[in-house]
């Protein structure tokens, strides 16, 4: 395993603190919609996304769902080793949004060698901070965007992802991921497609023009 390309701060590593690492890390796959992780639970580590995907998402008194972010292959997911910022308060989830299989570096091994090298640390705050921005900006569309909007948003950057207009997809799954009730999705698609922008058929939209 090249863990020099799955972890940014490995080349700032002593010899013997990425032999420790190396031979702390194990490999998990998890089933779809598997929990992973949450913060108010144990601290898992960090996880370098190997294949599949992760879902990052936060879960209301009522139990509206919202996506926070994504963590695809080839990144690496922080807030499964929350324990080890301090200042991190708030409650997220993450779960496999497909079969995933993910390289997991414990969070005791990683506090050991973040107290010997100051490098590890501040890779795992700048990493945080960037996901924040990613965070801030699926909060604004909450706040800010009328329903419409942020399903056309979801469903274009879904669609740039996958490479495909058509995509399958449930009207619950589509709530879940942008903090709303499938009863509003599905009224919100009916208009969309009334407007001539998508096409519905069962569990599969197409998104149209």
């Amino acid at each position: 395993m090249n863990f020099p390309e799955l972890f940014g701060f490995w080349k700032d590593l002593t010899h013997s603190q990425a032999a420790f690492l190396e031979k702390s890390a194990r490999i998990e796959t998890f089933s779809p919609d598997t929990l992973i992780h949450r913060s108010s639970g144990d601290c898992k580590g960090l996880l370098s996304v190997l294949s599949g995907s992760l879902r990052v998402h936060c879960v209301s008194e009522e139990g509206r769902e919202v996506t926070l972010y994504r963590v695809e292959a080839g990144d690496v997911c922080i807030l499964s080793a929350s324990c080890l910022m301090d200042s991190l308060v708030f409650d997220v989830l993450i779960e496999a949004a497909e079969e995933s299989k993910v390289c997991v570096l414990p969070s005791a091994a990683i506090h050991k060698v973040e107290e010997e090298n100051p490098l590890v640390s501040l890779y795992i705050y700048k990493n945080a901070t960037e996901k924040f921005s990613e965070v801030l900006w699926t909060i604004q569309q909450v706040l800010f965007l009328k329903i419409d909007q942020r399903i056309e948003n979801f469903l274009h950057d879904k669609s740039l992802r996958q490479k495909s207009k058509i995509l399958s997809i449930t009207h619950e799954e589509i709530a879940k991921e942008i903090g709303s009730v499938r009863e509003v999705v599905t009224k919100t698609l009916k208009y969309l497609a009334e407007e001539g922008k998508v096409s519905l058929g069962r569990g599969k939209i197409e998104i149209l023009g």
